[in-house]
């Protein structure tokens, strides 16, 4: 199970960095795909930097913390995919669905949910530790 984990973490660390480094070379194509369109030079350049820092900084983590069986490192990234979950709920109840809502919002739950369990089984510290 622990193998398995981490793996899915791993792969899925490369899929953010992935997204990325296309939000990093291409921010226009890459935001078309997600449904954001840019407003002027400032949108684009938003975009670009944004999307990669997410992406980036949530793939270095996932990979990292994989790689060094780390569950520390993926807590971060848990809780960010966990609150990009949260948020697109509570957008869903006050307007509602829209065409393909539903695929954004289950791959921030699989991660998240995966990232919480990789840090469950992986070594870590005591959450008192953590945040104190």
């Amino acid at each position: 199970m622990r193998f398995v984990l981490t793996a899915l973490v791993y792969l899925s660390g490369l899929f953010c960095l992935f997204l990325a480094v296309g939000f990093l070379l291409d921010p226009l194509t890459s935001a078309a795909s997600l449904g954001v369109r840019p407003d002027g030079v400032a949108g684009s350049s938003t975009i670009r930097a944004d999307f990669t820092g997410i992406f980036g900084v949530t793939g270095a983590a996932m990979l990292w913390g994989a790689w060094k069986r780390n569950g520390d490192l993926l807590l971060a990234p848990a809780v960010f995919y966990a609150v990009a979950f949260t948020g697109r709920a509570i957008d869903l109840a006050v307007n509602g669905a829209y065409p393909r809502f539903a695929q954004p919002m289950a791959v921030e739950l699989f991660w998240a949910v995966l990232l919480f369990a990789a840090w469950r089984v992986l070594p870590h510290h005591r959450l008192e530790e953590v945040v104190s």
